[in-house]
């Protein structure tokens, strides 16, 4: 079982670690893999993700319960260009397998749908294993390139 955890400033070297672990950002890899998370960068981050996130950001870490320890993060953003709700899981490549990504999923949708948001989607690599996590769980393919799968999901239903 996971719950959500709202994470403070120095809670962010967990986003760091797993952020910079090649395993688990190789689904990434069509967008450069790991990603530079300096502490530098943290406080300006966590005000705009945490404290000042103008009800157009949600992030939480991923913990499981037993042992309590930090798995993962989940996250959605309202997307000014395009005008749509984007959803974000990502779960440490040594806890993938074991139903956390479902968890978490479903978590960050009715968190989501709470929060008054209608529809959520995901623009994922074509060649992203997290494809199939996204339809086990409600979301069908709105469009697709050769790149990108865009993915979405009614929460009102």
């Amino acid at each position: 079982m996971i719950k959500l955890y709202k994470p403070q400033l120095e809670d962010l070297w967990f986003r760091k670690k797993f952020m910079s672990d090649e395993a688990t950002m190789s689904y990434n890899h069509a967008y450069g893999g790991t990603i530079a998370f300096p502490e530098s960068t943290w406080s300006n981050w966590y005000n705009k993700w945490i404290l000042n996130h103008e009800n157009k950001r949600f992030y939480r870490y991923l913990k499981r319960q037993e042992p309590d320890e930090c798995i993962g993060e989940i996250a959605y953003y309202f997307d000014s260009d395009e005008k749509i709700w984007i959803a974000d899981i990502i779960v440490a490549s040594i806890y993938r397998g074991r139903g956390y990504g479902t968890q978490g999923l479903n978590l960050l949708c009715k968190t989501a749908a709470e929060n008054g948001i209608n529809v959520l989607y995901d623009n994922i690599a074509i060649d992203n294993p997290s494809i199939s996590l996204f339809l086990k769980n409600g979301f069908h393919e709105e469009s697709h390139t050769d790149k990108i799968i865009i993915l979405k999901k009614d929460l009102q239903k």
